[in-house]
């Protein structure tokens, strides 16, 4: 395809690079990349780069890093560039309306969802952590709403059973870029036919914060097996055994005795760790010290033996 379009991109994990990817292949002109600023991560707290703004580089982009996108000079700095499409992947903050009006053909957004199911920040989690058996990806043009813009076009993908939010967030930001490619080949072909979305059947995918991955062993078994994969790796699944913070990152589902309460390990298995849940128990395949590593559970019960009957909370 080559691409006549004047394009501004606009995205910052790593789910948007492969989208920024599809643009460059597809030869339309990026006239801007607009990513959020640096910040500090790890333990060094180093400002680094979003990995957009090192994929916007390595492609020979413009890219800025405004520290608000309301402001009258961002704004014109938009106008001036007069893209004939905004495309918006996981920027991180709702455009205003003075924003979206600018491009010719309007602002077009790849979500992590199949619309309107699972609207919000965190749609690949969210769909694991409640058993969905497929999600997808969808192209939208934005309104000043969240995620409630027409669809476009929309790809959908079978959530395995081991699946966790990594990889079908890595699978999903290919199968994002491959969508935003035949968007664009929609627009130039005038094939586009945007649906307005039925709001009555919508759901959110709220965002999730450190403490949202702590368990909750009163559930079943199947619920927290789902929840420790949805949490995985971020912002991770975690339990704790006396004073000491674990993190789980596998487990898989057991048979358990009834008498046992939601969070006990149970006794008779030897290099397992089986614990009670609310229905059925839960076998803790791989676990980490807050300061350690990750390791398989026979491996860190040789060092760091548990007791039957301890209760993690």
């Amino acid at each position: 395809m080559n691409c006549r379009f004047n394009v501004i991109f606009m995205g910052t994990p790593d789910f948007a690079v492969p989208s920024l990817h599809t643009l460059s292949r597809a030869g339309c002109h990026v006239s801007l990349v607009v990513t959020q600023p640096d910040r500090p991560r790890g333990r060094g707290r180093k400002p680094a780069l979003p990995p957009v703004k090192a994929a916007a580089l390595d492609l020979g982009y413009e890219v800025i890093q405004p520290e608000t996108i309301r402001s009258d000079a961002f704004i014109e700095t938009i106008r001036n560039r007069r893209p004939d499409l905004l495309v918006v992947v996981a920027f991180g903050r709702i455009l205003p309306k003075a924003v979206l009006e600018i491009p010719a053909y309007g602002a077009v957004n790849v979500h992590a969802s199949l619309l309107p199911k699972y609207r919000g920040p965190a749609p690949i989690q969210w769909a694991i952590i409640n058993g969905e058996s497929a999600t997808g990806v969808t192209t939208m043009l934005m309104d000043k709403g969240l995620d409630t813009g027409e669809i476009l076009l929309q790809s959908e993908m079978k959530i395995s059973p081991d699946d966790t939010s990594g990889d079908l967030h890595d699978r999903l930001a290919i199968s994002g870029g491959d969508l935003l490619s035949e968007t664009i080949n929609a627009f130039h072909n005038n094939a586009i036919r945007p649906v307005p979305q039925n709001h009555a059947q919508a759901t959110y995918a709220p965002m999730l914060t450190k403490a949202d991955g702590h368990i909750d062993w009163t559930l079943s078994a199947e619920a927290i097996e789902r929840f420790i994969r949805g949490m995985t790796p971020w912002p991770g699944a975690f339990t704790f055994l006396d004073q000491k913070r674990l993190i789980v990152f596998k487990a898989s589902q057991r048979p358990a005795d009834p008498v046992f309460l939601p969070g006990t390990i149970i006794p008779g298995f030897s290099n397992e760790l089986r614990i009670a849940t609310g229905n059925g128990g839960l076998a803790i395949l791989e676990i980490q010290e807050a300061s350690g590593k990750r390791m398989p559970i026979d491996v860190y019960l040789k060092g760091k033996p548990i007791p039957t009957g301890a209760v993690l909370r």
